[in-house]
Parts: C-alpha cells; sequence; structure tokens
C-alpha cells in the first residue's frame, strides 16, 4: 500500500504543479477567472454519474439542498434522511443515527464526506456514532442502484454523499459571504449553532465553518422500555426494571466541530486543502437493570485534499483526485470508568480520468481507489482484545462507459477490488471481489422514461465479521465473529418508471436483490457472562449475538405521486402520496433481521413567491411482523409533522430565513423496527417543536 500512495503523491504534485504554473498575464488574470468560476459553477462535482451529467441515467437518487435541507437537517444523519424513499434511520438513541437504504446498513451503505468516506467506526457496531455532519452540509445526495459500486464493493446498498464546500472549487462572487443559525428543539430541550465563512480574492478562495448544539434527556411519549419485547429477546433480565416513563435517561449529550479549507483557482482547474476537528459526547439509553451506565466520548481529526485539472492530456477532458487522511477514536466509559476503545486511522485516496468521447455515442471513465486503515479495538480496564489490531488495505480499480443510441441509453460498469486483512498475531485474510453492472435508460417521449439496472456485485468481510470476540459494553452484548466467512454477492435488479406533465408526475421503482452467503449478526438463544463463560441460573446475562452467512433476497418498491391542488394569486398547493417498503428474507424461510416495515402517508405542500412555504405530512408505518429469530414484532405509528420556513430579504446586506417545524404531533411512543435498542429506546421523541433563523450575508 506504500507503493500505492505513492502514486497517489505523485499524482498530487502534477495536479498541483500543473495548477500553480499556469501562466496568467495581468490584464487577462480576472476575465479568466471568472470564465474558470463559471464553468466551474456548471459541474456538479458528487457521485461519478453525475459528473458533467454524463451518466444520469434516471436511475433512483435523492438529494436535498437548500430550504428543504434546513428543514430537514438533523442530529444525525439518519435522522436527517429517515422519511426520504427506500431510507430508514437505524438508530441506537438519540445520539447515533446510521442510514439503512432498502434495508442494507453498517458495512454495505457507504457515507461520504465530499467523496471521501467518513472512516469512523459507524459501520463496526451499531452503537457508533458516524463522524458526516449533516448541519454541515450544503448538499446531501443518496444513490441507490447499481452505479453505487463504483465508490466500493461494501456499497450494495447505497451511498451517501455529504458535500460541504470545504474546499472551494470555484470562485466566490464576493470577498466574504457567510452564514449564521441558531436552533433550539423542545424534544430534548437541544440548542445548535452553525456558523460559515467563505469568500476570496483573486485565485485565492477559502471557507470555514463550526457547529456547537446541546441536549437534554430526551422526551418520548411513554415508557422507555417495552418490557414484554425486552424479555421476548433476553429472558435473563431481572423482574423489576428500572423504566422511567416520558423521559429517556442517560441521552444527553454534546458535540461540537470546526472546519477549515483553502483552495486556488485557475483557468487550468483547482487544488485545496482542509481539515477538519470534532469531537461528540453521547449516552447509550438504559437497559433497566441499574448495572451499567455507559457513555461515549468520541474525537476525529481530518485532513483532504482536492484538486482537478481541465483537459490535462489530448484524450482526457478531466482529471480529479482526492486524498484524505482520518483519525479517529471513540472511548466507551461504563460507570465513569474507560472500557472499551475503538481506534482507526485511515488514509484514502481516489483518481477519476473522465476521457473525451470516443464518439459521438460514446463517453466516460476510468479510475483508481484505495484506503488502507490501522485498526484496533480492545478494553482499557482489563486489557481484553475485542478485534485484533489491524492492518486493513484495499486496492480497486473501476471503469464505466455511456453509449447513447437515441431514444436508449446504456451504461456498462466494472470494479475490480483487493481487500488483505492482517491481524496482529494472527493469520490474514485476503479477497478479490469483482462486480459489474449495466443500465439503460429509455426515454419514450418528453413525460414518460422507464429504465433498468442490472448488477453481479461481491463485498468482502469485515474485520469486526470476521474477528469480533468479547463482550462489548454498549451493545450489552457478547459478541462474536467468524473467520470463516466467504465473500457474499449480489444479484440486483432494478426497474424504474417516472412520468412528468404538468399536471402531475409519478416516480416507480421496483428491486430485487438476491443474496449468497448473505453476512448477519444475529441473536441465537444463548446468553453468557461479560468473560465468556455459560449463563449461571437465575443470574442477569449478556445475549450471545453470532456472525453467520446464509442466501437472501431483498424485495420492495418505492413510490411517489404528485399533484398540484391549486396554482393562483393566493399560491402553490402540492399533494405528494408516497410508499415505500423493503422485505428481508432467507431462502429458508426466516426473517432477515431488523428490516422497516410497509411505510405510505401523504404530504401537502404551501407556497407563495420565494418567501413563505409550509407544509403539513402523515407518515403510517405498519407493524413489523417478520421481525426475525429470537426478536419481537413492533408496532405500527402514525407520525404527524408539520412546517413552515420565512423568508425575509428586505435588507441590503443580508437575508434572513425562520423555520418552525411540529414533530410527533400525535405523541406517539415510536419503536423502530431497524434499531437494535428498540425495545429499550424509543425513537426521538414525544410531541415536539423546533424553532431556528438562519442569516446569509
Amino acid at each position: 500500500m506504500n507503493k500505492i500512495f505513492l502514486i497517489f503523491s505523485r499524482f498530487f504534485i502534477l495536479n498541483s504543479f500543473c495548477v500553480f504554473i499556469t501562466p496568467i498575464h495581468a490584464d487577462q488574470k480576472s476575465e479568466e477567472i471568472n470564465q474558470a468560476a463559471k464553468k466551474l459553477e456548471s459541474i456538479t462535482v458528487t457521485a461519478p454519474f453525475q459528473v458533467d451529467n454524463l451518466f444520469d441515467l434516471g436511475t433512483p437518487k435523492t438529494v436535498l439542498e437548500g430550504s428543504n435541507l434546513r428543514m430537514k437537517a438533523a442530529d444525525t444523519i439518519g435522522e436527517t434522511l429517515k422519511q426520504e424513499l427506500g431510507v430508514s434511520n437505524q438508530s441506537f438513541g438519540p445520539g447515533v443515527g446510521r442510514v439503512m437504504i432498502r434495508g442494507q446498513s453498517g458495512p454495505r451503505v457507504r457515507e461520504l464526506f465530499d467523496d471521501i468516506g467518513s472512516n469512523d467506526a459507524s459501520s463496526i457496531s451499531p452503537d457508533h456514532a458516524t463522524t458526516v455532519e449533516p448541519l454541515l452540509a450544503e448538499r446531501i445526495e443518496v444513490l441507490r442502484g447499481p452505479e453505487s459500486l463504483l465508490y466500493g464493493s461494501g456499497a450494495i446498498g447505497g451511498v451517501v454523499n455529504v458535500i460541504s464546500n470545504l474546499i472551494p472549487e470555484s470562485q466566490f462572487e464576493h470577498m466574504l459571504n457567510g452564514g449564521v443559525e441558531q436552533r433550539y428543539n423542545s424534544v430534548a430541550n437541544e440548542s445548535a449553532s452553525v456558523m460559515k465563512l467563505e469568500g476570496g480574492k483573486g485565485p485565492i478562495a477559502f471557507h470555514v465553518d463550526g457547529f456547537y448544539t446541546k441536549r437534554d434527556n430526551m422526551s418520548i411519549g411513554g415508557q422507555a422500555i417495552d418490557e414484554a419485547a425486552a424479555r421476548f429477546s433476553d429472558p435473563t433480565l431481572p423482574k423489576n426494571l428500572e423504566n422511567s416513563r416520558g423521559i429517556l435517561p442517560n441521552t444527553f449529550g454534546e458535540s461540537m466541530s470546526g472546519s477549515v479549507g483553502a483552495s486556488w483557482v485557475g483557468n487550468v482547474g483547482f487544488a485545496g486543502i482542509g481539515a477538519n476537528h470534532l469531537e461528540n459526547d453521547y449516552g447509550i439509553p438504559l437497559d433497566g437493570t441499574g448495572d451499567e451506565t455507559t457513555r461515549i466520548a468520541l474525537q476525529q481529526n481530518r485532513y483532504d485534499f482536492k484538486s482537478e485539472l481541465n483537459n490535462p492530456f489530448e484524450f482526457a477532458q478531466s482529471l480529479k483526485m482526492r486524498l484524505g487522511y482520518t483519525d479517529y477514536q471513540h472511548t466507551e466509559i461504563t460507570n465513569g470508568e474507560a472500557s472499551d476503545f475503538f481506534a482507526n486511522k485511515s488514509y484514502e485516496g481516489r483518481i477519476e480520468l473522465t476521457h473525451r468521447p470516443l464518439s459521438d455515442w460514446n463517453r466516460g471513465m476510468i479510475g483508481i481507489h484505495a484506503i488502507t486503515s490501522d485498526f484496533a479495538a480492545f478494553d482499557k480496564g482489563d486489557g481484553d482484545i475485542l478485534i485484533p489490531h489491524s492492518q486493513i488495505n484495499n486496492f480497486g480499480v473501476f471503469a464505466v462507459e455511456s453509449f447513447e443510441t437515441n431514444p436508449i441509453t446504456y451504461q456498462i460498469g466494472m470494479r475490480v477490488e483487493n481487500d488483505s486483512i492482517a491481524p496482529e498475531n494472527l493469520s490474514g485474510f485476503n479477497y478479490t471481489p469483482i462486480s459489474v453492472s449495466g443500465s439503460a435508460l429509455w426515454k419514450i417521449n418528453h413525460q414518460n422514461s422507464l429504465n433498468l439496472g442490472l448488477a453481479r456485485v461481491e463485498r468482502s468481510p469485515q474485520v469486526q465479521e470476521l474477528l469480533m470476540n468479547g463482550y462489548h459494553d454498549a451493545t450489552r452484548s457478547f459478541e462474536l465473529g467468524n473467520t470463516h466467512l466467504v465473500k457474499e454477492t449480489f444479484y440486483n435488479l432494478d426497474l424504474g418508471y417516472t412520468f412528468n406533465a404538468n399536471w402531475m408526475s409519478v416516480e416507480l421503482n421496483l428491486f430485487h436483490n438476491w443474496a449468497e452467503n448473505y453476512i448477519f449478526q444475529q441473536r441465537n438463544g444463548e446468553f453468557a457472562t461479560e468473560e465468556g463463560e455459560i449463563c449461571p441460573p437465575n443470574i442477569p446475562c449478556a445475549p450471545i449475538v453470532v456472525t453467520s452467512q446464509a442466501a437472501a433476497t431483498f424485495k420492495g418498491f418505492e413510490g411517489k405521486l404528485e399533484f398540484p391542488l391549486m396554482k393562483n394569486q393566493h399560491g402553490l398547493v402540492n399533494l405528494t402520496l408516497f410508499s415505500d417498503y423493503t422485505r428481508g428474507q432467507f431462502t429458508t424461510g426466516s426473517d432477515v433481521p431488523r428490516m422497516p416495515p410497509l411505510r405510505y402517508g401523504f404530504r401537502v405542500d404551501y407556497a407563495k413567491g420565494d418567501n413563505l412555504s409550509a407544509n403539513l405530512q402523515i407518515l403510517r408505518a405498519n407493524r413489523q411482523r417478520y421481525a426475525g429469530q429470537f426478536e419481537a414484532p413492533t408496532a405500527g405509528y402514525v407520525l404527524l409533522d408539520i412546517g413552515a420556513q420565512y423568508r425575509i430579504n428586505s435588507f441590503q446586506i443580508a437575508e434572513f430565513m425562520m423555520f418552525a417545524k411540529g414533530t410527533n404531533l400525535l405523541n406517539q411512543n415510536v419503536r423502530n423496527a431497524t434499531s437494535y435498542l428498540r425495545n429499550f429506546a424509543p425513537e426521538p421523541g414525544g410531541r415536539g417543536a423546533e424553532i431556528g433563523i438562519r442569516a446569509n450575508f
């Protein structure tokens, strides 16, 4: 891997050298910079399939930005996206919210920050918070379907890309721009402050941002623990549990982050660097036994480089490079003493070359991608090793080509990887996953289109799936990995239809995924002491969670229908009907655990001009009766939410936006079927209100 990153370093020098040495005469400097800025602004640097609009095949995607993002932004990325089609929040109390896409989460969903992985420990265990922060996002994109494999074979479920503009890619219109935001949420008496400054002069552009949040214990709509469901999964629980009502203890928390970035923008492209520091302190909801109170102190430092060369070679349209270094660690503090400790130091690099059209109908890109990590997990108290200190390397090459034969556009892609895990004092593991995909978009006419996606994707086992062995304080379970795991293989089929007209728009996506050797964690019905010994009679013990493999299928749909109800001088009113569903089942007939239930509902949006908008949404989630082995079903629920925002732009130097939300107005005590902790922690929260104001200047 040192040779791999030597290659990346040489590209770093090449890109930076080419950007900085390009001569710009004084009398042409301003005009050329303006032209370069306009050119760059026309390119959305997000997932590769959207660059220059080369690969926009109508495959399922979700984009949040602007006022829509501001209204939905929450403490965690999972909470922010939980009501988007096909997306669920795999929560572990209010401090943790991982994204689940079409029933897949953890190592099967890559969470990116400006196109590079978060590289934290969120995929290792459900209690670990992700370091991707939605409060600082300028834009959030969710990709589902075959194209997500370009970010790695681990992205079988999909990709979440949080774009922050930390490293500016174009010059700003003014020397100084910025924004400040203050919001308050009654559910946990939470306050959040966000700040952003950016600007520049000449070819130099800069960006500075930060946030600070603090919350008390979260309010809920009923009792914290569903005792019947908890005992169904864990019969060793004592008869008398400490079960609070209206408040979820040990869920108070505090987090802060600061970032700074700068770049040089020229006619030939841009090059820039950025740095971020994050601290997060949050608690794990209690299990009612009174034995353990666990909190997690998380810290991460991150450093990034990004560059792009326009027309670097005769045959190349652009050459893009991303490098990132992440130093992550967190300590689980149990009853005031340090216990489990997780650390991950990672380097990640990515180079993408978009070639010029080889003909009038052929365009595409090739790239290389490498990640190397130094990972360890152990108990600080007694020194027990949870996961051996391991060197983890991943190197991949990928290519994608698009062919246009009117009215159908085809796309083919391929990725080949080499994954290796070298644990200390143990035999290593090596895998070579190969993934291929194909897509087609048929534009029937200007209103109707069909898209079809096919993919065969392989994923290597992760270090925790192979080597985890020990009692984990935060999950209160004894977790066992499996060194005999082999690669899992997904065969994915996506079929989509869209219709767009003035009077109605329709979006429908169907998917059916077959998985061979699907890797999953599940209770086996046995219990052990924290030392891993057989559980004595009448003594509370930890459930044993084992890692296994089996063939499985995942199928479902996402649908949305939108049409206007009113459009006149009084404003515009739109009605949206929506629904999504995922069914996960092993071929033996048993159920894949922690699947989202059927959801459906409607949303009414009102807007008058650019200044006033409001909405009302009702979402119904059915009872999840396919809970999985040794898991209790979860009850259905109905969520009623309202929101409004008003923009004031009459000030000369600033624009103000005020917003307000009412959440869970029916005061439902929601048990999230996708959460590992659903029997002990309802979703946030009881009936609540959030207000905020944002000023842009």
